[in-house]
C-alpha cells in the first residue's frame, strides 16, 4: 500500500472509532491531518474571539517545518493507536 492509500484509510478509519476522542486528541488529530494534507499553516491567525479555531491554527501551525510524508505516517500511527 502506498503512504497516500494508508493516509486515506486512516482518515476514513478516523470516522469510525468506537470511542470519541477528547478534544485535545481531536486536535491533535486536526493538526496533524492539516500537515499531511497540505503542508505548514497558511493565512493569519485567526483573533483571539474565535478560540476553536484559533486552536486548531495554533496546533497545525506547531507542526510547520515538518514534512508532508512524516505527518502523514505520523497520523497513520496515531489513528492506529487509537483503533487498539
Amino acid at each position: 500500500m502506498t503512504l497516500q492509500t494508508e493516509f486515506d484509510q486512516a482518515l476514513a478509519d478516523s470516522k469510525n472509532l468506537t470511542e470519541r476522542p477528547d478534544n485535545m486528541t481531536l486536535l491533535k488529530m486536526y493538526a496533524v491531518y492539516k500537515q499531511g494534507s497540505l503542508g505548514d499553516a497558511t493565512g493569519e491567525r485567526p483573533g483571539m474571539t474565535d478560540f476553536v479555531a484559533r486552536a486548531k491554527w495554533d496546533a497545525w501551525n506547531a507542526l510547520k517545518g515538518t514534512s508532508q510524508d512524516v505527518a502523514k505516517q505520523q497520523y497513520i500511527d496515531f489513528i492506529n493507536d487509537l483503533k487498539d
